[in-house]
């Protein structure tokens, strides 16, 4: 039995959950999220409380149990709370700036790099080396932290570029120099 399938989802005041036609649709405060239902396991909504079961021990409802378990617990999350990501920008000139609905960073390229906001995510730019990327939808959020990431990865030498808050880059040794 999957460890995480079997726990709870206790459900916060204002977010409700429920099942239509094979779709399963979480609606709170900050909006609505819905993901498609897996074959083979099954929702119980009951008090307050979502509890996820499976039909068979078949190999792909074992996997499907503990996955559907964690994206409705992401759900709920994201219409009550909201996920964020923090970036920051390391190096001499690197920068970003919002202009309208674009993000603009100066990375050191020769021109700059334009980012759009896509549809649910909010990009707050905190100080010219701090992006702070906030959305009901963990998957979006992350990918958009990725994306972004992803123009200025953290080299190891000097640990220049975009790292995630909190990130712990390895940093190797120069040249040994001239013997």
């Amino acid at each position: 039995m999957s460890r995480i399938g079997r726990k709870p989802i206790t459900l916060p005041k204002g977010v409700d959950v429920s099942v239509n036609g094979g779709r399963i649709v979480v609606k709170g405060s900050k909006g609505e999220l819905s993901t498609h239902m897996m074959p083979g396991v099954n929702l119980k909504i009951e008090g307050g409380v979502v509890n996820v079961s499976r039909e068979n021990d078949e190999k792909q409802t074992r996997a499907s149990h503990g996955l559907i378990r964690a994206l409705v617990a992401n759900m709920v999350t994201g219409v009550s709370e909201g996920f964020q990501r923090t970036l920051e920008l390391v190096g001499v000139g690197y920068r970003a700036q919002k202009q309208g609905g674009k993000l603009v960073l100066s990375l050191g390229y020769s021109h700059p790099i334009e980012v759009e906001e896509p549809a649910g995510i909010e990009i707050v730019v905190e100080n010219p080396i701090k992006i702070v990327i906030k959305g009901i939808d963990k998957q979006v959020v992350g990918q958009v932290s990725a994306i972004i990431r992803g123009y200025r990865p953290p080299e190891p030498y000097h640990g220049k570029g975009i790292r995630y808050a909190g990130e712990h880059i390895i940093r190797k040794a120069g040249k040994a120099g001239a013997k």
